[in-house]
């Protein structure tokens, strides 16, 4: 609480110098004395220090009241989605923050406000936010505007610099492939202790066949499920060369697949320990920004920390796409609800935290960890002496799974899926099984359970 309250201090105070000689009286929409009701995921003290102690030195005139989504994630059984929708129907918030699932099922609802002549009227700047955050968020719109978000997660290739000088490996470069990765990977060794050898890639508890398997999967954009259809496609030939790439690959030994399944539990000690990546014993590992703020906190914490060169890349990318990545996600987006009758003071927040202002002044609290990137480009630059613009390198690739595609799949289909597929790959790794007998099995026992489980959310809903 204490270092959150100095976090807080500092922030206000950092506001104070970025946003001094700005008179807000001035400003559209708060001449007046205004209320403006925000939707949060977490406490009033966290979402002021956040956003709302900065916002309110800017615009004194708003009086904001949060209201915390928190209640409705406590029973286990229960629609999200339904919940979710009943919770804004009653309090009525005028901004709500959303997950880009929720975005864009509200906005094909007719739920919140086009963004787009707000924008075109005070000739707001979105030139320097990343364009893919634009780009995806007006796809997930059917063209439109209806969010915008202060900070994103992006995927990125991280590497040992000292190991690949050591092993006298060439670095990655940007656009590999899991192809090019695992290739990389297989030219350090893989002799010693499971507990301080080196490994070519590994993340942090360690990756299955299946795992890794998935990873690849996702890079190029698979499903198991099409939801047109509703028909499992997983005995493919891609799903089968994805398999068999991450067979092959955990089967080498360089990938760091611990027997024990990695961390189960202790001290933070214990917890950076048992990362390979982050202490210095795995060449490569796919990782978002924050693994920067774990590198540099386990510095700080272990006394025998060894310190190393960190590298990053663009990637990893699909071969078919090598520019583009499907790894890219909303830290918290907001919107306006359609019906708000306080737009305009809801639209000067949407401006305030998504602009350059705000991101400058956010920009300078990095040093006590990244957690997310700045939409604005210009103010992520670099941590702890890494460079960050390899993060806005990539293009999105827009043909992932929608959101109103995956509510069609019953919430009830992976947990009886699940142990299919693990029986199945126990059998490969056992060698009493082929990667295409199991992918063959898993999808036909697999589309029983979907068709049964379709036919039950169906009965369920008609009785409702």
């Amino acid at each position: 609480m204490k270092r959150k309250l100095v976090q807080r201090v500092l922030l206000v105070l950092l506001c104070g110098v970025v946003f001094a000689g700005c008179s807000s009286a001035s400003d559209k929409g708060t001449e007046k004395r205004s209320s403006l009701k925000i939707m949060y995921v977490d406490e009033e003290a966290y979402f002021f220090s956040q956003y709302g102690d900065l916002f309110s030195m800017q615009y004194p005139n708003v009086d904001i009241e949060v209201v915390s989504t928190s209640s409705i994630y406590t029973e286990d059984d229960q629609d999200y989605n339904k919940a979710l929708a009943d919770f804004i129907e009653k309090k009525q918030p005028d901004v709500v923050m959303l997950s880009m699932d929720n975005y864009e099922k509200f906005a094909a609802e007719g739920k919140l406000l086009d963004l787009n002549p707000l924008i075109e009227r005070d000739k707001y700047d979105i030139g320097s936010i990343y364009p893919a955050l634009v780009e995806i968020l007006k796809q997930k719109g059917d063209g439109k505007l209806y969010g915008l978000a202060p900070s994103f997660y992006g995927s990125a290739l991280f590497y040992n610099a000292d190991l690949f000088a050591k092993y006298g490996v060439k670095v990655p470069h940007d656009g590999m492939t899991w192809q090019d990765i695992i290739d990389t990977a297989r030219r350090f060794p893989t002799t010693g202790d499971e507990k301080t050898r080196v490994y070519g890639y590994g993340n942090g508890n360690g990756m299955s066949i299946e795992s890794l398997a998935s990873a690849i999967a996702g890079t190029q954009g698979l499903k198991v499920i099409n939801t047109d259809t509703m028909k499992i496609t997983l005995n493919t030939d891609s799903w089968k060369q994805a398999y068999k790439l991450a067979k092959d690959a955990v089967d080498s030994g360089t990938i760091y697949n611990p027997e024990d399944g990695g961390f189960q539990g202790g001290t933070l000690e214990d917890l950076y320990r048992s990362q390979a990546f982050l202490m210095g014993r795995s060449a490569m590992t796919v990782g978002r920004s924050y693994l920067l703020s774990s590198i540099k906190d386990a510095k700080n914490t272990l006394k025998d920390y060894k310190p190393f060169q960190v590298g990053i890349v663009a990637g990893p990318v699909d071969p078919a796409e090598p520019d583009k990545s499907r790894d890219i996600t909303f830290n918290e987006l907001f919107a306006i609800r359609v019906n708000s009758p306080n737009i305009d003071a809801a639209w000067e927040f949407l401006k305030f935290v998504n602009g350059e202002k705000f991101a400058k002044v956010r920009s300078k609290s990095l040093t006590n960890g990244l957690l997310s990137l700045s939409s604005r480009m210009e103010y992520s630059k670099e941590y702890d002496g890494v460079n960050l613009d390899v993060f806005y390198k990539l293009k999105p690739s827009l043909d992932g799974a929608s959101s109103l595609d995956n509510d069609k799949i019953p919430r009830d289909f992976y947990a009886q899926y699940q142990p299919i597929v693990d029986r199945e790959l126990k059998l490969v790794e056992e060698k009493k099984k082929s990667i295409e007998e199991a992918l063959q099995t898993i999808e036909q026992e697999g589309q029983v359970v979907l068709d049964k489980a379709v036919k039950e959310e169906a009965a369920k809903k008609s009785g409702e």
